[in-house]
């Protein structure tokens, strides 16, 4: 059985010393579990002292972003191979960096390879917006970015990526996805992966669900059919919130297991 995700994308909140408190509570509540894997993915500021801090056996960590280049004159960017030690996951095409920095697939699937080559996973972003929704154009939207972003990736480094299907419309709008639109969305992006490297590759991959998680539904979208752990925004920098998600995690796991 496929461990269970859960990431916590602190987004840009927390200084140094508000990071570092979190993270304290954090290894304080969280317990180890041994089939739940547990991502924080604090602000890149955050990252380096966070990583001297956290227990390895409980934690792991995530970029938010990172440029495709791998060194070079891009004054204020962060490469993948600067990340390459202290992560290893990178957030890649979350829908603010596609809406409000105006990301194209193009540089989505700039990224993802950048990521591979230099041997961070990433958690691949999609999501269709409420006009796309209503346009019915859910499907379309998914294979389009599925398809470019995994389009120079290899069958030996696929098995290992983490999607994590994130409706815009559902994220801070007040608007929630139900556990049903979340199995139909992830049977679209496994389809798309099994278009491209097959039906069995396509149920070995990791397909979060992540839209204005919270612990009263966290169990829901972890029990749905395909979805393999959450994507959580404004609930991981709640210590009890996320500890909730992480322990409600366990407890699907666990009823799993003994069936």
């Amino acid at each position: 059985m496929k461990k269970i995700l859960i990431a916590g994308n602190w987004k840009m909140n927390l200084n140094v010393s508000e990071a570092s408190l979190l993270t304290k509570r954090l290894q304080d509540r969280i317990a180890l579990h041994k089939d739940i894997e547990v991502v924080l993915i604090p602000s890149m500021l955050d990252l380096q002292p966070i990583s001297l801090q956290i227990d390895r056996r409980k934690f792991k960590l995530a970029a938010q972003n990172a440029y495709h280049k791998d060194s070079g004159a891009f004054t204020g960017e962060v490469s993948f191979s600067m990340l390459r030690d202290l992560v290893s996951y990178c957030l890649i095409g979350h829908s603010e960096r596609r809406h409000i920095f105006n990301e194209t697939l193009e540089e989505v699937q700039e990224k993802v390879a950048a990521s591979f080559r230099n041997g961070i996973t990433p958690i691949l972003c999609v999501g269709e917006t409420k006009t796309e929704r209503i346009n019915k154009e859910t499907n379309q939207v998914l294979e389009d970015q599925m398809q470019s972003a995994l389009a120079n990736i290899t069958a030996s480094e696929i098995e290992s990526l983490v999607v994590a299907y994130e409706p815009v419309w559902a994220i801070g709008t007040g608007d929630f996805a139900t556990p049903d639109q979340a199995v139909a969305a992830v049977r679209t992006i496994r389809q798309s992966i099994a278009s491209l490297y097959g039906n069995a590759v396509s149920k070995n991959v990791r397909v979060l669900y992540g839209g204005s998680v919270n612990p009263d539904i966290a169990s829901d979208f972890l029990k749905a059919e395909g979805v393999d752990g959450l994507l959580v925004g404004g609930a991981s920098l709640n210590y009890a919130q996320f500890t909730d998600i992480v322990d409600a995690a366990f407890e699907v796991h666990h009823d799993l297991e003994k069936r």
